[in-house]
């Protein structure tokens, strides 16, 4: 299966970049040339918290703010059934470390906090949500840049993959990288970005995101996904047995 060539010029030539492991025994020593760091956020909302305050403050201060640091792009999500949670999530990605760890200090810079002046000035009485959790990703090798959703994306699922062991996660990610990605394009549903999380819950585990236009394309994508001749083929290898002991996922759309 040669396709790992083909997912790292077809990406760039068929969606517009947003901005590992090499092998199951063997970690990566260092980011290569364009290999992203994502943050993902997940903030939990207070019963009547004021939601459209937190959603103007991440869109209209913290994101001009992260992106004068050099971040590249800012996603602001809310689950697609308002029903089934209480979350307001953000996809962060930073071009190095240097500048993930340069935006973290924009908590303390005069003009920043300013900005914010009516979100910092929220009562403890009325608090928005209740704390946020924060997750920092290393992009695979396959996909090193997040790639932009399409035009007429309604739907967003995020994916986590647990592993029982470290070992299990590096073959998964092994397993993306050696000819799984390829296989959600031909499927119709497109990848936004593909992590492994250095730091957050859920540890070991992996993390992706792909967008299609409504859940009945969701469907036809999965569908596809699980009869696709390059899927048969791999999914059995015994290098891959055992790689994921649980999935997490979610239905979003952009805010």
């Amino acid at each position: 299966m040669k396709r790992r060539k083909f997912i790292q010029s077809g990406l760039a030539a068929s969606a517009v970049p947003m901005g590992c492991a090499a092998s199951s025994k063997v970690a990566a020593t260092k980011m290569e040339p364009g290999q992203e760091l994502y943050e993902w956020r997940e903030y939990d909302l207070k019963w009547r918290g004021n939601s459209k305050l937190l959603i103007s403050y991440l869109k209209e201060v913290l994101k001009p703010a992260l992106m004068s640091e050099g971040v590249n792009h800012f996603m602001v999500f809310e689950d697609l059934n308002k029903a089934s949670d209480r979350k307001i999530r953000t996809l962060i990605s930073y071009p190095s470390s240097d500048i993930y760890v340069r935006s973290q200090m924009i908590q303390h810079q005069t003009a920043f906090v300013s900005a914010g002046q009516e979100y910092n000035s929220v009562p403890a009485e009325m608090p928005i949500y209740n704390r946020f959790e924060s997750s920092l990703l290393l992009a695979f090798t396959v996909q090193p840049q997040m790639v932009l959703p399409k035009p007429d994306s309604g739907v967003f699922e995020l994916r986590i993959y647990e592993g029982y062991s470290d070992d299990a996660v590096r073959r998964k990610i092994k397993m993306f990288n050696d000819g799984e990605v390829p296989i959600f394009i031909d499927a119709g549903l497109y990848p936004v970005f593909f992590g492994e999380m250095l730091a957050g819950p859920l540890r070991p585990c992996l993390v992706y995101m792909v967008n299609c236009k409504d859940m009945d394309a969701h469907s036809a994508g999965w569908k596809a996904f699980g009869s696709h001749p390059d899927w048969i083929a791999m999914k059995d290898k015994e290098e891959y047995a055992n790689s994921i002991s649980n999935i997490r996922n979610a239905f979003l759309k952009l805010v």
